[in-house]
This record gives C-alpha cells, structure tokens and sequence, in this order.
C-alpha cells in the first residue's frame, strides 16, 4: 500500500492527488450535511413528503446536466487554462450557500430561498465532478495510461470512507448539534478544497488562432486593408517635411494607439469565434454520436428503468422517523450499512458477474430489486411484528441488500458506457451517459413525489402508504420487457 502510494506521488505528485481524495472525500461526505437537509424540510418548514421529494428533485437538477460544464471548460480557458478557474469557481458555488444556510435564519426558513441555495450548491459539486474527472484522464495520458484504474480506484476509496464518515458522523451530529451548526461545520470541507485548488498547476493552453494572430501582427500599426510593415511606417515618415514632423509624430501616437486598441479587439473577436465554433463542433460531434443506434438503445433502457420506477425514498425516510420513530444515529448506521452493501455489491460483479450477458444481470437486478421492495411492503404493512422481526432489522438488511442490488445495475451502466465511447470525444460523452442516469434519477423523484400527492400521503398520514409501495413493486418489473435495448451479446467485458 505504501509502494502504491509512493509510486502515484512519484508520477502525479502529491498535491494532485491530495486534491482528487479531498474532492471525492467531500463528495461521499455530502450525506453529513444532506440528511440535516431532511430534517430542515421535515421538521423546521413543515414540508410534506411529496413537496419535500420535489425540493430534492429540484436541487439535484444540475447533476443531469453534467456535459454542458465539461463542454464549457473544455472550449473555453480561462486565462489561458481550462481546468483548475473552473474547478475554483465549482468550489465557490458549493462553498457559500452552507454559510448562509448557516447564518441567515431567514434564508432557511424559507423554501423557495433553499430551493436556490441548495440548487446552486449542487451546481458546484456537479461542476467540480466533472472537472476532477477531466483532470484525472488528462493526467493518465501516453505514458502513464497504466496508472489509470489506480487513480479511478483512489477515487471510488476516497469517497467510500468519506459516505461513510459522513454517514456515522451525521446522525451523531443530528442528535446533538442544531442543524445550522452541521451547515456551518460542512462548510469547512470545501473551504480546504478552494485553498487546495491553488497548490495544483495546470500549464496555460495554446491558443492555436491566438497564436497564429499574434506571429502575423508583427506591425505596429495598420491600415485600411490590414497589417503594414514598421518599413513601410518608416517611408512614411521619410515622405514627410520637417515642418510637419511634429504633426506627424502626433498623428502617429494617435495611430499607434488606434493600433493597440484594434489588435485587442481582433484578438478578442478571434478568441470568440474560436470558443463559438469549438462549442458548436463538439455540440454537434455529441449529438451525431448519441444518435448512433448502438448508443442510443441501451441509454434509452437505462433512462427507462429509472423513470418508469417512483422514487419513495423520502416517502419512507418520513415514514420510518415520524411512525417508527427511528432516531438519527440509527439513519446514520443504515447510511453505513447502505454504503458496505455498495462496496459489496462492486465486489460481488467484478468476481462474478462480469462475464455474464448485460440483460440476464440487469434483468436479475430488476427481479431482485421488486422482491427485496416486498420488505418496504412488510414494514408498512406491521407483517414483521407477529414474527418477532423488529424494525431496525429490517431496515438495515433492506438497506445493505437494496444498495448491493443497485450496485449489481450500476456496474453494467458504467462498463456499458465506457465500451461504447468512441475515440476522442470519451469524456463528454460519458459525462452525457453519466447526466441521464442523474436525470433518470431526477425524473423517478418527481415520479414518486406525484404519485405520494395523488395517495395524499402527507406527514403523520401514511394510510395509502403500503398501495404506494405495492404500486412501485409492479413498476420495478417494466423494464425488463425492454431488455431488447441492450446489445445481445454484450457483457462486463466486451460487447
């Protein structure tokens, strides 16, 4: 482990690799200050399921629009740099709501106000994303391509440890701090992050029209036509009569100014026109290659069994702390539990699954993920009771299998994405498989808080609770009737 270690500080050096931990660290830790957004919803504004599940559905947008910010900082440097301008500006927007949520008690009391905040803070956490993935492929190119699994390994470790920490912390914290103490205390995370942006550096990027501008303005001055030569300003002045020297040296400081000012301005016209026509070319390069169907299908079955599935979880998180009056340490434990089933179920795939044909393992996972819903449906409906079976059991096995399942569908997702990018454009591209999955996500939130509002399912009223349940049992099945979408013959390891 120390060898390993050594040899990534040796190639990539300490403070990158510093900043790729810290950024998945904090991005694993979100679950210390998230779920104090819960009980801000729950508790302090009185929300009910269904408006909280659509407050969730809101802030969490921007992750489905993760390749807009990669196509952004790829065509368009700042200060001749692409990467870390952008990730500081990610950092500042994930940073400065927590204060304020913190601080303002009017900003937190009011939901429209955390709504944007909370917004705003995912916009900068999704940025950030992005961008350290840009970095970490940029990092492993030609001749350090062999470390790439290990920095992609780093990363998935960095942010188990911290969903973890931030899992046990949390519901530590929820139990003993008030909930704008927790917002303040996250707040420190992305500060050391901002900070930690400056000791990486990032070559500034050659400008190829920049450069090509600059070679051939060599004169100082121009006319009507374009450049002109200092030989050709020197005849000029030759030509003129000592008398009107003085005229002339006037009239060509004027110019020489003019001059400036006109050489700034092709500049910046150049830079514009580069930066349109950069983002029009890989607009267009993304969607040519999305269109393809041997794309297209399987991202449209992946979307499918997102949005075809109602989200109830912030249902269920009411459900489990107003009537089974679970307290938050034990939510936090779960949270744990939740992120062991993960590592297990990654596990469990890459042993023995990758092998298997995509649509028998997303199939299984479907089937496995409607039985393991019958717990929900056991929990509402009290059948564990007369079987001595309490409800933190349940809670917690359904939490480390159902994460463990959700692995098992993952995994093909991922391996799926990166067999069908093609060269060159591999990380827009699966930034765009990455954002529809985040808003097949999204869709299934809004699906679940609208299918609790027409159950009227409101706190302290979960009567219509166990239909809702039964009725997610039923769509948990629909998408392996569109298992035809994925490639026949495709598997964990080749397609």
């Amino acid at each position: 482990m120390i060898e390993w270690t050594r040899q990534l500080r040796s190639s990539f050096g300490a403070p990158f690799l510093w900043l790729i931990c810290l950024i998945y660290f904090t991005q694993g830790f979100r679950s210390f200050v998230w779920t104090a957004v819960s009980y801000q919803l729950k508790d302090r504004l009185k929300l009910s399921p269904s408006a909280s599940q659509f407050v969730f559905s809101i802030a969490f947008f921007p992750w489905s629009i993760k390749p807009l910010y990669g196509i952004i900082s790829d065509c368009i440097p700042i200060q001749g740099r692409k990467r870390i301008p952008y990730l500081a500006i990610a950092t500042v927007l994930a940073l400065f709501p927590w204060p304020i949520l913190g601080l303002s008690v009017t900003m937190r009391s009011s939901t429209w106000n955390l709504i944007l905040l909370l917004t705003l803070q995912n916009l900068g956490s999704a940025m950030a994303d992005v961008v350290i993935d840009a970095m970490i492929a940029e990092a492993v190119r030609s001749e350090r391509a062999a470390f790439a699994g290990d920095l992609q390994s780093m990363s998935w470790l960095s942010m188990a440890i911290g969903g973890i920490c931030g899992s046990l912390l949390g519901g530590y914290a929820l139990s003993n701090l008030e909930i704008h103490t927790i917002f303040l205390l996250f707040s420190v995370l992305p500060t050391i992050q901002l900070f930690s942006c400056g000791l990486v550096e990032e070559g500034s990027v050659v400008n190829e029209l920049l450069s090509e501008s600059l070679e051939s303005e060599n004169s100082d001055f121009i006319n009507g036509n374009g450049n002109v030569t200092n030989d050709d300003f020197s005849l000029k002045k030759k030509s003129n009569s000592s008398t009107r020297r003085k005229h002339s040296q006037k009239k060509g400081k004027k110019k020489a100014n003019y001059t400036r000012t006109s050489q700034t301005a092709n500049k910046d016209s150049s830079l514009v026109r580069q930066w349109y026509w950069s983002l029009k070319t890989a607009a267009y390069s993304l969607c040519c290659t999305f269109k393809q169907p041997i794309i297209l299908r399987p991202m449209a079955w992946f979307f499918l069994a997102l949005v075809t599935v109602p989200n109830l979880s912030t249902v269920m998180f009411y459900y489990q702390t107003e009537f089974l009056k679970l307290d938050p340490a034990f939510l936090g434990t779960a949270r744990v539990v939740s992120w062991v089933g993960l590592m297990i179920g990654t596990f469990i795939y890459n042993r023995y699954l990758k092998k298997l044909k995509l649509r028998i393992a997303l199939g299984a996972a479907h089937v496995g993920l409607a039985i393991l819903t019958l717990l929900d449906m056991a929990l509402v409906s009290r059948s564990n009771v007369p079987f001595g079976i309490s409800d933190k059991t349940l809670v917690l096995f359904g939490s480390a299998l159902s994460d463990a399942i959700n692995q098992l569908k993952f995994m093909p997702f991922l391996i799926l994405s990166g067999q069908l990018c093609p060269p060159g454009i591999e990380g827009t591209l699966f930034a765009l498989f990455m954002s529809i999955n985040n808003l097949g996500n999204t869709v299934g939130s809004f699906v679940g808080a609208g299918l609790a509002s027409v159950l009227n399912i409101s706190s302290g009223s979960f009567d219509n609770l166990l239909l809702g349940v039964g009725i997610q049992v039923f769509c948990t099945v629909i998408p392996v009737a569109f298992l035809f979408l994925i490639p026949k013959d495709a598997t964990g390891v080749s397609t």
